[in-house]
């Protein structure tokens, strides 16, 4: 390995291990009942009526997108709502934009996501300080360790400071072109890599207001609002920043 303008290059390239029947049973019968179904409208509860019928199609049509490195254009259609947060209901700026996704490109991302996850512990990827959206990671820990640093330099007698940075749309402004090089330089190479610059390329969304709905628009910028891969992809993204 060698050192980057994106920090260190990974020699190793992620394999992405087929999927089978009982690994989508078990995602199905945990999904959330109470989550609002994407475009398609087909919520969880139906799909675990007939959970016995449909994973293994499923498991075939979600491995050909493995070894094809293609993502069905239907599962990338996002049907977005506004949600009232506070303030005067007549000002679209109190609203937040909720993106939701068709629950079968959910299942479909939480068996990359899965299986990206464990490529990058293994290899130990991702930056050591990065707490957000990682498993065992909170933001009580890095209090702790932002505390634990200040005692350790108030000891020594030395000053200390500290600035905090606020990214607005972090995710909304992620530039496909520099995540897919990241990903290269972090292993995700060959099919892997074909996937997720499809899975990037050609979303689309439209936003839905009391029934009424809007036309559809392309999505050229950020990784995918409401997404389970979205918040893995951002930390790859913003990964290397220690080093600048």
């Amino acid at each position: 390995m060698h050192s980057t303008a994106t920090g260190r290059y990974h020699a190793n390239s992620m394999y992405c291990i087929p999927t089978e029947p009982n690994e989508i049973y078990r995602i199905i019968v945990n999904l959330k009942n109470n989550k609002s179904p994407g475009a398609d409208n087909i919520g969880s509860k139906i799909l675990k009526e007939v959970v016995d019928d449909i994973t293994y199609p499923l498991s075939h049509i979600f491995n050909l997108s493995f070894v094809t490195g293609v993502v069905p254009h239907s599962l990338k259609l996002a049907k977005v709502i506004p949600v009232y947060k506070k303030g005067d209901r007549s000002d679209p700026g109190n609203y937040r934009p909720i993106s939701l996704l068709s629950i079968f490109d959910k299942i479909l991302e939480k068996l990359m996501c899965k299986r990206l996850y464990a490529f990058l512990q293994l290899h130990n990827v991702l930056y050591s300080y990065q707490f957000g959206f990682r498993k065992y990671h909170s933001t009580t820990l890095a209090l702790i360790e932002v505390i634990d640093s200040i005692y350790q330099h108030l000891d020594n007698h030395e000053y200390t400071i500290g600035i905090y940075l606020d990214l607005q749309k972090a995710f909304d402004t992620v530039n496909h072109d520099i995540l897919l090089y990241k990903l290269s330089n972090y292993g995700i190479r060959g099919v892997v890599y074909q996937w997720f610059k499809n899975y990037l390329s050609d979303r689309k969304q439209f936003i839905s207001v009391a029934g009424v709905s809007s036309e559809i628009e392309s999505i050229s910028m950020g990784v995918p609002q409401g997404s389970v891969l979205g918040p893995l992809l951002f930390l790859l993204y913003v990964n290397d920043i220690h080093v600048l």
